[in-house]
């Protein structure tokens, strides 16, 4: 069931229970009306606490709406929620068990090598292929990632920057409005590199079905068939994305991400000469490398300043 109509279904029952409701019941009915998502992430003692009535009178209003108490109420609400919701419960209840900062270290760590390595084993190889070459004979290549994939779409550009001619990322302080400007010019020459990830964003969903309708490559990075950029992609590559403690691990999309560009740096021409023009050019700002620059320079000689021949004095 969509979110929104989990959400109109609770909505519905509250509009036709709203004349029986007490004043209590009420201002409990408009705050789940306001924050739907916010009170699927609620238990009810916490509901209560924030509206500011007892556990009992929001154990009642679920009962007034039909429901058999509070947990079939929120089980309700939070139907067609789940991918939004579940980041927050998993990290509820792994917040109520005792655990230490090493133990929380070495969990996440142990994450963050499993999801690389259901990534590597679900990689498939002809994708992969396909995906460099899509790249490489890109005329641009634009990247979109918005939210926290915006940082990984950042770190992808930098990466393909040395080998392709041309590498617009589209998340911008102009917003969406920007990318969907760039892409309005593109066409089959060129390639649309979309990242999302649960939670997924609507601008990269929306970006992706523009580049489509213009003709323009997709290459999906993203966490399952089911993500909704992936049916409108021509080749996806996909990344274990599970955790405990957060939303996304961001790790193994950072692993696929290093995969896909040291991949195309095998595969461009002249990679030796464009990798050693970059750090050329980077060169006056590394740390100990400026005595490297200055020895790379080629020196100008001075020509002399002629002298006045002897016993002329010089006119001034």
């Amino acid at each position: 069931m969509p979110a929104s109509s989990a959400a109109t279904t609770v909505a519905q029952r509250i509009a036709q229970a709203l004349p029986q409701l007490t004043p209590s019941h009420r201002q409990v009915a408009d705050y789940v009306l306001e924050r739907p998502l916010q009170v699927a992430t609620l238990p009810i003692d916490e509901l209560a606490a924030t509206v500011g009535v007892s556990v009992a009178t929001a154990n009642r209003f679920a009962r007034a709406l039909g429901f058999d108490g509070y947990a079939s109420f929120r089980a309700e609400l939070v139907r067609g929620f789940e991918p939004l919701v579940a980041p927050v419960e998993r990290l509820r209840g792994n917040l109520a068990r005792p655990s230490t900062v090493a133990e929380v270290f070495a969990m996440a760590l142990e994450e963050s090598q499993g999801n690389i390595g259901a990534t590597r084993q679900a990689l498939d190889p002809a994708s992969c292929e396909t995906a460099v070459a899509r790249v490489l004979g890109a005329r641009t290549v634009f990247i979109a990632g918005f939210g926290a994939s915006a940082w990984l779409a950042g770190l992808l550009h930098h990466g393909l920057d040395a080998y392709c001619g041309d590498v617009r990322l589209l998340s911008s302080v102009s917003g969406v409005t920007h990318g969907a400007r760039a892409l309005s010019r593109g066409g089959p020459q060129d390639l649309l590199v979309a990242l999302t990830f649960p939670r997924y964003l609507t601008d990269t969903v929306a970006l992706t079905g523009l580049a489509r309708s213009q003709g323009i490559g997709v290459l999906a990075l993203t966490d399952r068939p089911s993500s909704p950029i992936a049916p409108l992609a021509d080749v996806a590559l996909y990344a274990q994305t599970e955790t405990r403690y957060r939303p996304n691990c961001e790790t193994s999309v950072l692993a696929l991400i290093e995969a896909l560009t040291s991949a195309v740096a095998l595969r461009a021409p002249q990679a030796y000469q464009a990798a050693s023009k970059v750090v050329h050019a980077v060169m006056p700002w590394l740390h100990g490398a400026q005595h490297l620059r200055a020895a790379s320079t080629p020196k100008i000689k001075q020509r002399p300043v002629p002298r006045a021949p002897a016993g002329k004095k010089k006119i001034r």
